[in-house]
């Protein structure tokens, strides 16, 4: 079952967002993956967050650059978690981008994550770490993946 939505503006944030994917994969979570754009699809945008829930989603992670009205808008239409990841812009190296995402008003939270690539990985390990909420296999997963990253961490520069 598909838990988890990886929605882009367009296919050249998917160099960004394919990090969210492997991370999902290399922890077993079911995802699928769309471009949705709030500017150019608004309609595909409406149907793909009013659709969510009923379609056994559990989590929305929006990659968006620029003015970056994806996360929010799509926040705006359901009642699921959405994580934005700011795409880092050409003008302005994602600064557009995060400032347009994590200024979300009162009411229609967006959990923002870093620019870029470091951004869409832990939007793929917070969406893991909530759905592990209720997936004791996942969080196992989970833990296993994270001691992992510790254990890969040398103590000397050398």
């Amino acid at each position: 079952m598909v838990l988890v939505g990886i929605i882009m503006g367009s296919t050249s944030d998917w160099d960004t967002m394919r990090h969210a994917a492997e991370t999902l994969e290399a922890l077993g979570v079911a995802y699928e993956t769309r471009v949705v754009s709030a500017h150019r699809t608004p309609q595909r945008l409406y149907d793909y967050a009013t659709t969510a829930a009923d379609r056994g989603l559990k989590v929305i992670i929006a990659g968006a650059g620029g003015a970056a009205h994806l996360p929010g808008m799509a926040a705006a239409m359901t009642h699921l978690p959405v994580l934005g990841v700011p795409v880092e812009s050409h003008a302005l190296k994602g600064m557009d981008s995060l400032l347009s995402i994590v200024q979300m008003p009162g009411g229609v939270p967006v959990g923002t994550l870093a620019i870029g690539k470091a951004g869409a990985i832990n939007a793929g390990l917070l969406a893991a770490s909530i759905l592990a909420l209720s997936d004791p296999a996942l969080s196992e997963r989970l833990q296993a993946w994270r001691a992992a990253q510790t254990a890969g961490v040398v103590e000397n520069p050398e």
